[in-house]
């Protein structure tokens, strides 16, 4: 039997039959399909000759219906900047109704008792629904690493006859029912250009490649065996496979280019998936959630109302912020909200002495907001910008060559960046003290063996930027449209030897040793000494570790970062070789 005939089946388990056209106007099929339908329901022996369900039709019925469901809230919702991350997305209010206890609420309507909630971000949070509503609490402590496919995969084995829900998703109505007759998928009626999947016109849910948009995805799923085995089995092999690390639970629903369930297509008007501070605000101006710090500062430092801020789009997580892009008044700012445990790295005051040293310079954004209490920075937009390509020689050369005329102005701040400082305070804010590296003590000892060297060579300190990186490098058209080069982000900046920043380019650019090379050559066109180029190798080797041991604090947090905190510690231990190697001075 096809989709159609199970819904009629579906409408004729809660409705008595009286004619056709009633039935037809019920499920949306025109009559011709209502009277196939039908005919089939009789050939299988689930209707009677006066279209009364049989035995084998109530049977069918009561082995195909919900038995539980599972709830997947462990991500961070980031999208939701500048919404207070301290509350996780699942308790964030509509019309003064949390979203998650809305969902458990639709689904005890239902019958629907034995839930599953997969936590992870702030899961305390979620302790109080144990008690209040009976569900069962399923921990990810891996939520900052994988995207959802791997809290789904914690409860694999609970997937049978089972509506699988996002935590981020408004029902007006309620999505779920007491029977269901096969296994779905959710979509809005409405077309979006970031959807990648459509149905098409067998009534199949396939991907599109060349289409201009696709049906809303909304994630709410109802899955019956075997579709639950075939989930079941893909959660387990591509949990174990890094292409899937970022992946969304619904990979394991293709085969092919198409999904394995029905579509299920709703009012995209009643149903709203709930990703960003303005879908919130469209669907509930007064809740209490948009209460922002941040929007309140933006409105107020521009003068306007918080309704004029609008377009807000959150950007690509930071490693040591976050931040959002916004409109108001025909211009765009970028807003910078610090990170998780940001108070622990950065002094804020300090920053702002920066700032206050090269204002009116053209070296940067233009800073119209800093507050050095709680780190709020908001910028206005270059026009046409692009980042530093650290592996276009063209771009690299002309960011070092502006990197050293910066340099060169000799410009000073009252603080100081103490790279071997630097390592035991960031040592210092691990939890359990401990370094997740087996060989961590040898190798810091022999990095410190390095200050020596160091020590030893003529450096003339004055403002490092600290963190020279390529993406803080930004080609811009001026007004005249010829590119020029703007150097952003000065939080760690500080006095220090200038030759620090192109350690720091080096490293976080990821290069072997024959790009680091180029790049020396870049900064010394003129040509670089020996004795120089060795202590920019003992830069790579400190800066290696301090951003190890930097990243080891920030993994702690959930931050997780990947093979750059792996690499970092790769350039403490290789380029301490390389100096051992090279250096006719004791190390």
């Amino acid at each position: 039997m096809n989709k159609q005939d199970l819904d009629v089946l579906n409408r004729l388990y809660f409705k008595p039959y009286v004619n056709q056209r009633e039935l037809a106007e019920d499920v949306g099929y025109s009559l011709g399909t209502v009277n196939h339908s039908l005919a089939e329901l009789k050939k299988a022996g689930f209707l009677t000759g006066e279209y009364r369900l049989t035995k084998t039709a109530i049977e069918a019925v009561k082995n195909s219906s919900p038995k539980n469901a599972v709830i997947l809230a462990a991500g961070y919702g980031m999208r939701m900047v500048p919404i207070n991350l301290e509350t996780p997305k699942a308790f964030l209010e509509v019309h003064g109704e949390a979203w998650i206890e809305r969902l458990i609420g639709q689904l005890h309507e239902v019958g629907i008792e034995d839930i599953t909630i997969v936590v992870g971000f702030l899961k305390e949070y979620f302790d109080y629904l144990v008690d209040k509503y009976g569900v069962k609490l399923v921990v990810n402590e891996e939520y900052a690493s994988y995207n959802n496919l791997h809290s789904l995969e914690k409860v694999a084995d609970r997937i049978s006859n089972t509506y699988v829900v996002p935590c981020d998703i408004w029902c007006e109505t309620n999505p779920f029912n007491k029977v269901e007759l096969y296994s779905w998928y959710m979509v809005g009626d409405k077309l979006l250009e970031e959807s990648d999947i459509r149905i098409n016109r067998n009534n199949e849910l396939v991907k599109i490649k060349n289409e201009a948009s696709g049906n809303v995805q909304l994630g709410i799923a109802y899955l019956m065996e075997p579709e639950s085995k075939t989930v079941r089995e893909r959660l387990n092999t591509y949990s174990k496979m890094k292409k899937y690390d970022n992946a969304f639970w619904e990979e394991t629903l293709y085969r092919q280019d198409k999904m394995i369930v029905s579509p299920n297509m709703v009012n995209s008007d009643v149903f709203i998936e709930i990703n960003t501070y303005e879908q919130l605000r469209e669907l509930d101006s007064g809740s209490n959630h948009l209460k922002s710090e941040a929007v309140d500062i933006a409105a107020k430092t521009l003068g306007v109302e918080t309704k004029d801020i609008v377009d807000i789009e959150v950007l690509k997580k930071g490693m040591t912020n976050r931040s959002f892009l916004f409109f108001c008044k025909n211009q765009k700012y970028i807003m910078r909200i610090p990170g998780e445990g940001t108070e622990h790295l950065i002094n804020r005051k300090e920053e702002e002495a920066v700032y206050n040293v090269i204002k009116d310079k053209d070296i940067c954004d233009e800073v119209i907001y800093i507050n050095a209490e709680n780190g709020y920075k908001i910028t206005k937009v270059i026009d046409g910008v692009r980042n530093c390509d650290p592996f276009n020689s063209d771009d690299v050369i002309k960011s070092m060559q502006y990197l050293r005329n910066f340099h060169e102005k000799k410009m000073t701040v009252p603080h100081r960046f103490d790279l071997f400082e630097k390592i035991d305070y960031y040592e210092s804010l691990w939890e359990n003290g401990k370094s997740i590296y087996r060989d961590y003590e040898i190798t810091k000892k022999n990095l410190f063996s390095l200050k020596k060297y160091i020590d030893r060579q003529k450096i003339e300190e004055s403002l490092t930027h600290i963190d020279a990186v390529p993406d803080n490098f930004l080609f811009a058209p001026d007004k005249d449209g010829k590119e020029r080069i703007y150097l952003i982000d000065w939080e760690y900046a500080a006095m220090q030897d200038p030759h620090v920043d192109i350690a720091m380019f080096a490293i976080y650019s990821m290069y072997e040793r024959k790009k680091v090379d180029e790049l020396i050559n870049a900064y010394f066109p003129e040509g670089c000494t020996k004795e120089i180029r060795l202590k920019i190798y003992c830069y790579i080797a400190v800066c290696g570790l301090l951003w190890s041991n930097w990243c080891e604090y920030k993994r702690a947090l959930g931050v997780e970062f990947g093979e750059y905190s792996l690499k970092q510690y790769r350039y403490a231990k290789d380029y301490y070789k390389i100096v051992c190697e090279e250096s006719e001075q004791d190390v």
